[in-house]
């Protein structure tokens, strides 16, 4: 954005904005001053498209989002809203890396040294359900152990009575 100040118009991107605790009003912006060729470290958003078309996710997996934002290096001007994670094609244990994904021209990553995962489609997780003898022998167990304990303690009263 461009701010007028004493006659002059400065180019600038907004670095920090400070709210109000209790009413989320802006109350001070950190304005950093730009030109065409800066270069700045934004984190952009992941979008993802095409879930309908994942086998994986179709089949009951789980979409497991690593990187919900990829930080990237670019010029003022090429900054990008969001970047767009396909998953067509994907599977249950498939993974997404960064390497599938498309970049707009001038934008790199500030990682560059690895292929780093933004998402995978996880198999689902079933509970299963206590069956009917399964809860009978449960409750036998508790009704013994709470005997036990009443035991123990009529023994610790006496001991105590006796001195």
């Amino acid at each position: 954005m461009n701010i007028n100040g004493g006659g002059a118009t400065e180019r600038v991107l907004a670095r920090d904005v400070q709210l109000h605790p209790v009413t989320d009003v802006p109350q001070h912006v950190d304005f950093l001053r730009v030109t065409a060729a800066t270069k700045v470290t934004v984190e952009v958003p992941c979008r993802f498209l095409n879930e309908e078309e994942s086998e994986g996710l179709r089949r009951g997996g789980v979409l497991n989002v690593v990187r919900y934002a990829i930080e990237v290096l670019c010029s003022v001007d090429n900054i990008p809203q969001e970047v767009d994670v396909d998953l067509a094609g994907t599977d249950i244990g498939d993974s997404v890396h960064f390497s599938q994904v498309s970049l707009p021209e001038g934008v790199e990553p500030t990682i560059s040294d690895r292929d780093f995962t933004i998402a995978t489609i996880a198999a689902p997780t079933v509970v299963e359900e206590e069956t009917e003898g399964e809860e009978g022998e449960e409750g036998m167990e508790l009704g013994e152990g709470e005997g036990e304990a009443a035991a123990e303690a009529e023994g610790e009263e006496e001991g105590s009575a006796e001195e």
